[in-house]
């Protein structure tokens, strides 16, 4: 069966993190983190319809001025989301350029702009042809930890400590459908656009009745939505992607990221130390690949990779890796 989601790490363990996550048979697509991008493609940076930021340290954000290189100028609405301050800190950054000619642009770039505290959320608008100076004060609303909610899909975070407050996010499919090439076939049916609208249904738990109008050939047939997907699709449970990085190993960040990962099919976590050098890890507020480990085997992660090396370890990265696993191994749940 193939995932919807297909996630990879854009650089390699010791260069700047972020995670890109393609959709299948979608032209979009989500990041966790922004940092330096270049090894992206421009046709994938421009799939980005959200993105979310840890942090602003410069490794996890220095990736922004691409991002907003490219899409400049075209129609785009781009959600962001990141920890306290970001607005601050994304109208520093476009404070940072001078705009006089935007407002003459026949297409308008949109960022609408989130930031999360644990006393709740504060979004504000930023608009191309306004010169990206906000023209209404932020909106508030409460913090619940769901930060998107899609037809298939949700986006949770957790606050976590790294000295300044640090955000882990989730991505967890609601069901993966998985469709049946062979009764497509059987049916004169042609994989399509109209798949898209017929998984929206499913996802929205549309009435059972709904119909759905099917090319087939040089016509078109509706079928009723249970009586088609009772055919053509097998429904299984979906996709947990968690992504954890810049936190100290301690009792708090421990036991919310043990909750927040728990049975993830894949977490990336970071491993920035070997723990030879733990102590380096605690004054630093980062974790050691064994501490990685150990998150991941405790949690009950199915997979986990790790990311955001230190370069002091540029010759070691099999020991870093080992010794994660080694832990992995010894805290499965």
């Amino acid at each position: 069966m193939r995932p919807t989601f297909h996630p990879f790490l854009v650089n390699h363990p010791f260069d700047d993190p972020c995670l890109f996550i393609n959709f299948l048979f979608e032209n979009r697509a989500l990041a966790f983190d922004l940092g330096e991008i270049n090894n992206l493609a421009p046709r994938d940076i421009l799939k980005l319809t959200h993105i979310f930021v840890s942090h602003t340290h410069i490794d996890h954000f220095a990736g922004f001025d691409r991002f907003l290189r490219l899409a400049l100028g075209r129609d785009r609405k781009v959600h962001l989301f990141g920890p306290e301050n970001f607005l601050s800190n994304i109208s520093g950054k476009l404070g940072a350029y001078t705009w006089n000619l935007t407002d003459r642009y026949e297409k308008s770039l949109r960022l609408q702009v989130t930031e999360v505290t644990s006393r709740g959320m504060r979004t504000q608008w930023y608009r191309c042809q306004d010169r990206f100076a906000p023209t209404a004060p932020p909106r508030s609303s409460p913090w619940t930890g769901t930060l998107l909610e899609a037809p298939g899909f949700t986006i949770s975070a957790v606050i976590l400590d790294h000295g300044t407050p640090c955000l882990g996010f989730c991505l967890k499919e609601r069901f993966h459908i998985n469709i049946k090439k062979e009764a497509l076939t059987a049916r004169g049916l042609e994989p399509g656009p109209w798949l898209q609208s017929f998984k929206k249904a499913l996802y929205e738990q549309a009435p059972p009745n709904t119909s759905i109008t099917v090319p087939a050939g040089d016509t078109l047939q509706a079928f009723g939505l249970a009586a088609l997907a009772q055919d053509i699709a097998l429904i299984t449970p979906g996709q947990k992607i968690v992504y954890i990085t810049d936190v100290a190993f301690s009792p708090d960040n421990v036991e919310r990221i043990m909750a927040f990962a728990r049975n993830a099919d894949h977490l990336f976590i970071e491993a920035y130390f070997l723990d030879a050098d733990r102590e380096a890890a605690r004054e630093k507020k980062h974790l050691t690949a064994a501490q990685a480990g150990e998150l991941a085997g405790r949690s009950g992660a199915r997979r986990f990779s790790v990311f955001h090396v230190s370069p002091r370890y540029m010759d070691r990265l099999p020991e870093i890796e080992q010794e994660a696993r080694q832990a992995y191994d010894r805290f499965r749940t």
